[in-house]
């Protein structure tokens, strides 16, 4: 049984409409007015295995910071209703993603208790319309939503474009893996994770 996660949104400044599937790839649509965020989705859903679409419009200008947190609001609250009760998945999963000069540390733990811990430095200030400060946002925004633990670590890089394509792809790789079906309880003593 695949797991299809929808999730609709739409305040004064933005409108977000999110769909995905944990368990079947396929062919992946984002449309956002940001350029970079748009390839970092991408890069996030392939990598989840995930066919997805995201659609992100911007109903008041002002710079890039709605549309990424709005997205990452609705992006983790449909994750955390796909994954409902959370019975059988592995639960925790790790990554260390080389890109070129880059090397990213991810760590997710599907605990019910979002929370992101972050330890990132960039040299620039944007890359295609992306604030680099709203990497950091787009992680605990998406983490605090969908009651998902997350660390990211940048053990080295110079190249900016590489270290945070090297955390979107660890980022989809980690969701894709703690996502599995490994069993038919929960995994966790207390007997909940919520």
């Amino acid at each position: 049984m695949s797991r299809e996660c929808r999730e609709y949104r739409e305040t004064r400044e933005t409108k977000i409409a999110v769909e995905f599937n944990l368990d079947e790839p396929g062919d992946i649509e984002i449309s956002t007015p940001i350029p970079f965020f748009n390839h970092m989705l991408e890069t996030m859903f392939l990598y989840m295995n995930s066919r997805a679409k995201v659609y992100a419009e911007e109903k008041k200008s002002v710079d890039d910071h709605h549309i990424v947190e709005d997205s990452a609001i609705v992006i983790g609250s449909a994750l955390e209703k796909c994954l409902g009760d959370r019975v059988g998945i592995k639960r925790f999963s790790h990554q260390i993603v080389p890109m070129d000069d880059a090397l990213v540390l991810i760590a997710v733990d599907i605990s019910g208790r979002g929370g992101a811990f972050i330890d990132l430095s960039f040299s620039r200030e944007a890359i295609g319309g992306l604030s680099l400060e709203n990497v950091q946002h787009f992680i605990d925004s998406l983490a605090k939503r969908a009651g998902i633990t997350i660390h990211v670590v940048k053990l080295r890089g110079f190249n900016d474009h590489h270290v945070v394509e090297a955390v979107f792809k660890g980022l989809g790789m980690a969701l894709y893996d703690s996502t599995r079906i490994v069993g038919s309880g929960v995994r966790s003593l207390k007997g909940v994770l919520r």
